[in-house]
């Protein structure tokens, strides 16, 4: 397995950490994105992935998610972690000139990177969506109009099939275990209707993947945002039976050799 590197980076609320893995000569960039509650550290299977792919990988935990800064989980307006995103990705073209950056995005990390994509989507040459929070989120929807968010765990057997999944989510200590904040709710629920005010990626080459069997962030109410944001060039895999998270589920090789395979086609002849 790629072994990672941790650093700071001064960002819009305080410090971020970032991680990086690398090995050999890259011939990309790729910047994971990742979702809500969780951390970049859950993510090692993935780069190790993408590095023997070709890929220098780096992301950051987002404000108030794993070793940055922040009240836990509070993020108050979704433009600043969508700037700190860019800090680093800056900083990787900085180190790495030259180099296709791809992003790939989970859940709230798709919310996230589909949003970097409209605003900053000549920086990127392909983009990878996994069960994005995007459209209508049955969770916004039924937190919002409540004055106190509800402590209720979440069924971890709604993340994959594979109960070691679970399992391991459950006794992570930088996941984030308790309830969301409203405020945080509010500013998805903003961003989710920003990015569909903002429209088409254009000519970005995208892939969307989604689990059939997501609970999470169901695929019907994903649709809306997809189609809303679609440019000329999406591919897109729905995996029967998948729950929400594909490059954590049982048939994660398919998903993963899926994904490369997609940003093969995007990188330079």
């Amino acid at each position: 397995m790629t072994t990672s590197r941790e650093w700071e980076f001064a960002g819009t609320r305080g410090a971020v950490t970032a991680r990086i893995w690398a090995g050999g000569e890259p011939r990309y960039v790729a910047v994971l994105v990742h979702g809500y509650g969780e951390h970049l550290g859950r993510y090692d299977h993935v780069a190790d992935v993408l590095v023997r792919h070709g890929a220098v990988v780096c992301g950051p935990d987002h404000m108030g998610h794993g070793r940055s800064a922040g009240e836990r989980v509070l993020i108050e307006d979704f433009e600043d972690v969508v700037a700190d995103l860019h800090t680093l990705v800056e900083s990787a073209r900085g180190d790495h000139p030259g180099l296709p950056v791809v992003m790939i995005g989970h859940s709230m990390g798709g919310l996230i990177a589909t949003r970097y994509a409209q605003l900053h989507g000549g920086l990127l040459t392909a983009l990878v969506l996994s069960g994005p929070v995007l459209g209508n989120w049955h969770v916004a929807e039924q937190l919002l109009p409540l004055d106190e968010m509800p402590d209720v765990p979440i069924d971890t057997a709604t993340l994959s099939r594979d109960p070691s999944v679970g399992k391991a989510y459950t006794e992570d200590p930088l996941v984030w275990h308790g309830p969301f904040k409203k405020t945080t709710v509010r500013a998805l629920d903003t961003a989710m209707r920003r990015i569909g005010e903002h429209g088409s990626l254009g000519a970005l080459p995208t892939l969307y993947v989604h689990g059939e069997d997501d609970r999470l962030v169901p695929p019907d109410a994903t649709r809306v945002g997809i189609e809303a944001v679609r440019g000329e060039d999406l591919t897109e895999r729905i995996y029967p039976g998948a729950r929400h998270e594909v490059f954590n589920e049982t048939n994660r090789d398919e998903v993963l050799t899926d994904v490369t395979g997609f940003i093969e086609r995007q990188l330079p002849k």
